[in-house]
């Protein structure tokens, strides 16, 4: 379960530092303060089975209180910043019977919850023990009973881009597995020093950022939120080895620093991750002009635990444009049918392995529809080289369909982004009297350049039929809480913003 991962560190060595020396807990400090934390939480009276909301920001109280509700009964992390409609769907439809917020914090979340549900605040003390505080209980006192590997430790949601969030149950095998694929995939150890940027109520941070480096006894900075003002200090002062974030960060990192000008700290960097949106080829050589290390782009999911695929450390090969080979998962490429198909053929991505979960809770009809002879079907696009790597050409839901002409968006927004004035981009599908849809971009510039100029530098590696029709120019890009684009939402956001 889950509580190994802080088996593996000295009990003196530092497991979660936060930045600016405001505190830290060793290996042996943070087992006894889940341990304490989780004899709590049975003393009132949760237990197997129980679902324990938490509403938090980065920081020890949130690890170490998931780590002792994943113990007790079943974790469910949800974005602090969501609005009491959110708030209320995400409580009701994993029947959450405890939420654990910071003292005095999350009117919302509070008033979604409602008087049905035991709220237990999450306090860090000038003694720097972490201790839960209610004024009732959930029930009767629950004996000690560890959660075993195949119960349920973590309990998410599916983005919802396309339908009604989908909920994804993660027992602890799974969590564990991909926890150590990735471990191993960068081989880290002891020394390495991880800064989580990632919020840890994905499992971006959680998975990859925390348990992973937890498993091998390293250290986890983690500030309440990635600021790029602080982030190259931190880096320097706690000499981070490595870190992973969407490329929405590593661009805003690169477009703060001078070509030829490596940041003081990058020195201590072995390598940079990056996972949960595609990475532009252009994204990753600036990055790694910048700040002189390899940039490793990986594939991951909530329905895989995380981690599915990576390219690999030197002196293996990384290629631009590719997630990687399998990190412990079997990818197949499905024809509609379900039919494999061969090397350099397009379909759709299907994973095998035991960091996959089993299905989708209390939804029968998203389960057929996800799975055919043990494959679960990504609903991404791509296909395998002759070597394994893999490399993903968009969303089947988020193809653009111009006349019978199947278009990536990724392909568009990849050429726009080669553009020296271009700093980031989205293609998308809008309606078209003619053709169905036509191809429109957001773009946020970094320089001069108009929509003519862009689409004729289109035109100049594109098909015409590929080609942006309109290009909308706008300070920001919509995104999730996570970095990530929902693209089939882009163009519903720049109508709202153009208007």
């Amino acid at each position: 379960m889950l509580l190994e991962l802080l088996e593996g560190g000295s009990p003196s060595h530092i497991a979660i530092t936060i930045p600016g020396g405001e505190a830290s807990v060793t290996y042996d400090q943070l087992r006894m303060q889940v341990e304490s934390l989780a004899e709590k939480l049975r003393s009132l009276g949760l237990g197997r089975g129980d679902r324990i909301a938490l509403a938090m920001p980065n920081g020890i109280e949130l690890i170490a209180s998931f780590l002792a509700a994943a113990a007790v009964g079943t974790a469910a992390p949800l974005n602090p910043s969501y609005t009491y409609d959110e708030f209320k769907f995400y409580l009701e439809d994993t029947a959450a019977c405890a939420l654990i917020v910071p003292p005095g914090d999350g009117a919302e979340v509070r008033r979604a919850a409602g008087d049905k549900t035991l709220i237990i605040e999450s306090e860090r003390g000038d003694d720097g023990v972490i201790r839960f505080t209610t004024d009732r209980t959930a029930g009767a006192i629950r004996a000690e009973n560890q959660s075993g590997d195949d119960d349920i430790a973590l309990i998410l949601h599916t983005s919802g881009t396309t339908s009604r969030p989908k909920r994804v149950p993660l027992p602890h095998k799974n969590l564990m597995v991909s926890a150590r694929n990735v471990a191993e995939t960068y081989k880290l150890t002891a020394d390495d020093v991880s800064m989580c940027v990632m919020p840890l109520f994905h499992v971006h941070g959680l998975v990859a950022s925390t348990f992973a480096t937890l498993l091998t006894g390293g250290t986890v900075v983690v500030p309440t939120r990635f600021n790029p003002l602080s982030f190259w200090s931190t880096v320097r002062d706690h000499r981070v080895s490595w870190y992973s974030a969407v490329p929405t960060i590593h661009q805003v990192l690169i477009a703060r620093t001078k070509a030829g000008s490596r940041p003081a700290g990058a020195e201590h960097l072995r390598f940079i991750r990056s996972c949960s949106a595609a990475l532009s080829p252009q994204t990753m050589a600036d990055a790694e002009d910048r700040f002189g290390v390899p940039v490793l782009e990986a594939y991951g999911m909530t329905e895989a635990a995380h981690q599915m695929a990576s390219n690999p450390l030197p002196p293996a090969v990384r290629k631009p444009g590719s997630v990687g080979c399998g990190t412990g998962v079997r990818f197949a490429i499905l024809n509609d049918a379900g039919e494999l198909l061969e090397a350099g053929a397009i379909g759709e991505v299907g994973i095998k392995g035991s960091n996959v979960f089993a299905g989708y809770e209390g939804n029968l009809q998203a389960n057929a529809e996800s799975f055919t002879d043990g494959w679960f079907r990504t609903g991404d696009q791509g296909c395998l080289d002759n070597e394994g790597y893999l490399t993903l050409t968009g969303r089947i839901k988020e193809l653009i369909n111009r006349g019978g002409e199947k278009i990536s968006p990724r392909e568009i927004d990849d050429v726009l982004l080669t553009h020296s004035a271009v700093n980031e981009a989205v293609c998308f599908g809008i309606p078209d009297r003619v053709y169905g849809e036509a191809v429109a971009a957001a773009v946020v510039l970094g320089g001069a350049a108009t929509e003519v100029e862009l689409i004729a530098h289109c035109r100049s590696s594109l098909s015409e039929f590929k080609c942006p029709k309109v290009i909308y120019f706008v300070d920001a890009i919509p995104r999730g809480a996570t970095g990530k684009i929902q693209r089939r939402t882009v163009a519903a956001e720049m109508g709202k913003t153009l208007e």
